[in-house]
């Protein structure tokens, strides 16, 4: 089991250039020393410097990253792209052993507003519309689980709000 009743497990997926970093940076001021990030391009990019493949080791330490976190008594925000044929069956069997709320959030945008979006990034020059085309998932939905689904007509203070209304923060 990980966590205890009152913690609140959030995933947040979504494209790259979608605003799932900068969701989690808006649900941790709600909250500044209750809730760990757990994001998918450090653990995975910069710790481990593996490719986002089946059975790569960034999906472990995801999952006991968040475990950890949450034993610990934080409020865990997991964020990434976390492609569901990759990491689907850690999720799944995390919100299954979380004993407090577990819900799921996917950020559901067109190519062209992901890349608006990026454009407004500091990392904005570090890669561009061909590798975020070559990274895009198209309707990449976790089976099973129940995903509240942004657009882009969600803000980020919205989107902030309706996760801090499923946690009741609010």
């Amino acid at each position: 089991m990980a966590g205890r009743d009152e913690s609140c497990l959030l995933i947040i997926r979504g494209n790259s250039g979608s605003g799932k970093s900068t969701l989690a940076q808006a649900i941790r001021k709600i909250k500044p020393r209750e809730v760990a990030i757990v994001g998918q391009d450090l653990l995975r990019r910069q710790v481990l410097h593996v490719r986002d493949e089946p059975e790569n080791a960034a999906v472990g330490l995801l999952d006991l990253t968040a475990r950890y976190a949450l034993t610990q008594g934080f409020n865990v925000v997991i964020e990434g792209i976390l492609k569901e044929s990759i990491y689907g069956s850690m999720l799944h069997q995390l919100i299954f052993d979380h004993e407090g709320r577990s819900f799921a959030y996917r950020y559901d945008l067109t190519f062209d507003e992901t890349l608006r979006r990026h454009a407004t990034k500091d990392v904005s020059d570090r890669f561009g519309a061909m590798e975020m085309r070559q990274w895009w998932n198209d309707q990449d939905t976790l089976s099973e689980i129940d995903e509240t689904v942004f657009d882009a007509s969600v803000s980020i203070n919205a989107a902030t709000r309706r996760i801090a209304s499923d946690c009741q923060w609010i």
